[in-house]
């Protein structure tokens, strides 16, 4: 019997353990993949919680996967792969393409979306079965490492600035330097945007401007985030990558009008934004949902011709529990990602 290894959770908020499984056969319509490197995702943690519905244990999380197609099932020759390609899988791990969303073309929203880790194992595995609808090709200039977290933290901000009506010159700001935010600064600025970023504590404006931010507000300084937005002109677009709902509320107020707030960073607290707010000034409130596997190949590709890559630390795929738990810690600077090599 030929085996791989995964690291799962056979309960909810359970330690992660190592074991080795039977190698499974890819069925129609999908791939298995040989995983080379698979990042850690805040996200990871409604999973291995059983905090979302349909969420069934033993949980074996990570959608942050990269690696090579290993074997094609049948029903895949019209997609082009072939054994030895590299690919991603992200937080979009296929649709079903018959629900309403899908229908109109709008596969990200489906009503039946695929999430590794959730609907099926993720990355946290040497191997992993996906549909070949969530596959993206990586580019050469890419390593498994990087392209790993440009699955979720990167499709993410990148499709949550090119999606939003900024347009070059635009002033912008990025809410957050952590996983997500360090990688909004890097494509705000790599698509023109005069570029803001929030984070706390004055110690974190040299890294900013390393990242290549044109401003930086410290939200501890006594200046409230909004009077300093308005103080450069407002904002025509913020993309609140912290996961903080009032840190995302104190931004509000610094839009410009018809401004948008792009929400990307999770949090279960209410914002604390009025309609009068929203109104006299035309401001729009929007939740970003990911993206397709078209759009993390859109993502990667631009993410190499513009040199931009995640920082990252790796651990192998023995050490997932103290990935895991570093990530959990805020520990991380800034992407656990986990390798099998």
């Amino acid at each position: 019997m030929t085996t791989y290894r995964v690291a799962q959770v056979m309960s909810a908020g359970g330690a992660f353990e190592l074991v080795e499984r039977e190698v499974p056969q890819p069925g129609p319509r999908h791939v298995r993949i040989a995983v080379e490197a698979c990042g850690v995702c805040h996200s990871d943690a409604l999973f291995v919680n059983g905090a979302l519905p349909g969420v069934t244990f033993p949980v074996v999380p990570g959608h942050e996967i990269a690696g090579r197609v290993e074997e094609l099932g049948e029903a895949t020759q019209e997609w082009g792969y072939q054994v030895g390609d590299r690919v991603t899988v992200g937080w979009f791990g296929g649709s079903c393409g018959h629900c309403t969303p899908c229908r109109q073309g709008d596969f990200i929203v489906c009503v039946n979306l695929q999430v590794p880790g959730w609907t099926y194992d993720g990355g946290f595995a040497t191997k992993v079965i996906a549909p070949v609808d969530a596959l993206a090709r990586i580019p050469e200039a890419l390593s498994a490492t990087d392209a790993g977290p440009m699955a979720c933290a990167g499709v993410t901000t990148y499709n949550g600035l090119r999606r939003s009506p900024a347009e070059p010159g635009d002033l912008v700001a990025v809410l957050g330097l952590g996983g997500l935010g360090h990688l909004g600064v890097q494509y705000a600025v790599a698509m023109g945007f005069e570029t803001v970023a929030i984070a706390r504590g004055p110690e974190k404006a040299d890294f900013a401007k390393q990242l290549g931010a044109h401003h930086y507000v410290d939200s501890t300084s006594g200046t409230p985030v909004a009077e300093a937005l308005q103080s450069l002109g407002g904002a025509d677009v913020v993309l609140a990558t912290a996961g903080n709902s009032e840190a995302i509320t104190a931004t509000a107020d610094g839009l410009a009008p018809r401004g948008e707030l792009v929400v990307i960073g999770a949090d279960t607290a209410p914002l604390g934004i009025n309609p009068a707010q929203l109104l006299m000034a035309g401001r729009v409130v929007r939740g970003h949902p990911s993206g397709t596997s078209q759009d993390v190949q859109d993502t990667m590709a631009f993410s190499a011709l513009h040199n931009i890559r995640p920082m990252t630390e790796t651990l192998p795929l023995d050490d997932a529990a103290e990935a895991y738990q570093r990530m959990m810690a805020g520990r991380a600077r800034f992407r656990m990602v986990l390798t099998t090599g």
